[in-house]
């Protein structure tokens, strides 16, 4: 066994994989395509439920559930098709259900845990994660504004000392945002994260079906390019996206001001400008996944981006991952080894 196996076994039993490195979920990126791919390599993939159309994520459920290796789906509780897709996920064999979004409900941790699944919940503060632990979570997932797509407000070398150091004891705790490489990982390890999730890192494979665009913009990108798109006025309240900058970054901002005069003389209530929002970036992230317009469309990317020089296969990837991970347990034993 070595060092790396040692970290990471509570992460490998309680996933069931080979490597408890998580594919986080990417609206119409994390299909069943690159679910199996992750899966198929030794890790854990996570399909996306997003604002996927119920009959669409039905059949993607059904085809994952064929690839016969450990996977979840991920359930935004503030997706309009919240409450159909977390019926499909309680009527399908899905091994486990990863709750975004908002705090998910009590009750329907509840449900999902009565039907054998196993759940893990998104907590960004030390009570969050009290609290989705007295729900019944059976994992945690802190993930930092260094990440790509929808973020929250805290850095991930805070939520390490915030929510993993003390919680890392009491449950499983898996660390994302900004990991891009193995020695991070082993780093997380050695914290005593249960494994790490990462969203940028996989959509460099050749696996990964987003338009070729979209990964040479992210072959060129550096760190600094990956920005945080943020609220213009507290009138229409939003959460900061992650992307690429270019010109839907711009006009981002146009539309909340657009957004914000209409609800100010009564033509829309901020729930429906709220929605505009979601779709602007729904609707932009699928033009640069799948049209590959990288210029009006939204990019999304997290600050590792900057650490992607190449597309690589998938197996190449964890290969990569692992190695730099020992290499790096390796180094820091050297460094500890005391000679007499």
């Amino acid at each position: 066994m070595t060092q790396l196996d040692q970290l990471w076994k509570k992460g490998q039993e309680f996933l069931g994989v080979k490597y408890p490195l998580i594919s986080g979920a990417m609206s119409w990126v994390s299909t069943p395509v690159l679910v199996e791919a992750v899966g198929n390599a030794g890790g854990f993939g996570v399909l996306a439920g997003g604002n996927t159309p119920p009959e669409a994520l039905e059949k993607d459920l059904a085809t994952c559930e064929k690839s016969k290796t450990p996977f979840a789906v991920n359930l935004i509780t503030i997706a309009p098709r919240y409450k159909e897709h977390i019926e499909l996920a309680a009527k399908s064999s899905v091994p486990f259900v990863v709750f975004a979004g908002t705090i998910p409900a009590k009750e329907e941790i509840a449900r999902m845990k009565d039907l054998g699944k196993k759940v893990m919940a998104f907590a960004a503060t030390e009570a969050l994660a009290n609290r989705m632990l007295k729900f019944g979570a059976d994992a945690l997932i802190i993930e930092g504004r260094e990440s790509g797509g929808h973020i929250g407000p805290v850095s991930t070398l805070v939520l390490l000392q915030d929510v993993l150091y003390k919680f890392r004891d009491k449950t499983h705790v898996f660390v994302a945002g900004g990991v891009g490489r193995g020695e991070m990982v082993a780093h997380l390890l050695l914290m005593g994260a249960t494994g790490v999730q990462m969203g940028t890192r996989f959509v460099m494979t050749e696996e990964c079906q987003v338009h070729a665009k979209m990964k040479e913009a992210f072959v060129r990108a550096g760190a600094k390019d990956a920005v945080a798109n943020t609220q213009v006025d507290p009138t229409l309240p939003v959460v900061s996206v992650r992307a690429l900058r270019n010109k839907a970054g711009e006009e981002f901002a146009k539309l909340q001001i657009d957004l914000i005069a209409k609800i100010g003389r009564g033509e829309i209530t901020r729930n429906e400008g709220i929605l505009l929002v979601e779709n602007f970036w729904l609707g932009g992230l699928r033009r640069a996944v799948q049209d590959g317009d990288v210029e009006n469309g939204s990019v999304m990317a997290g600050q590792s981006v900057g650490l992607m020089d190449a597309i690589k296969p998938m197996a190449q990837v964890f290969a990569d991952l692992v190695a730099e991970a020992e290499s790096e347990l390796a180094r820091i034993k050297s460094q500890l080894t005391i000679n007499n």
